[in-house]
């Protein structure tokens, strides 16, 4: 299973994420889900890195991804994430078995 873990500050913004797990939804290199999954969480990256020009914290190891932002949130950075999040629900909606995601407050 593929976990996402968020992470949101008091004001609710979130501040940055980890995901980890396997979704084991089909072969090795076929997986849709962790197509999906990770497409959704390396475009975010990309948009809050490269387009926004915003700093993070990233760190990638062989089965998980973890981002902070080391800036604080603002609502450009919160609607590159919360758009990564609508997407990652709906795979989860879609396959509960292979997706969950959990959020916690700052």
């Amino acid at each position: 299973m593929i976990t996402v873990t968020l992470v949101r500050d008091n004001n609710q913004a979130i501040t940055g994420f980890k995901v980890s797990g396997h979704a084991q939804a089909g072969p090795h290199g076929q997986d849709i889900v962790c197509a999906g999954v990770s497409t959704l969480v390396q475009a975010s990256i990309m948009g809050i890195e490269r387009y926004l020009k915003r700093e993070i914290n990233l760190v990638q190891d062989g089965g998980g991804i973890k981002m902070e932002l080391a800036c604080q949130p603002d609502s450009l950075t919160g609607a590159v994430l919360e758009t990564m999040l609508l997407g990652l629900t709906e795979i989860a909606k879609l396959y509960p078995k292979s997706v969950r995601i959990i959020e916690h407050r700052r």
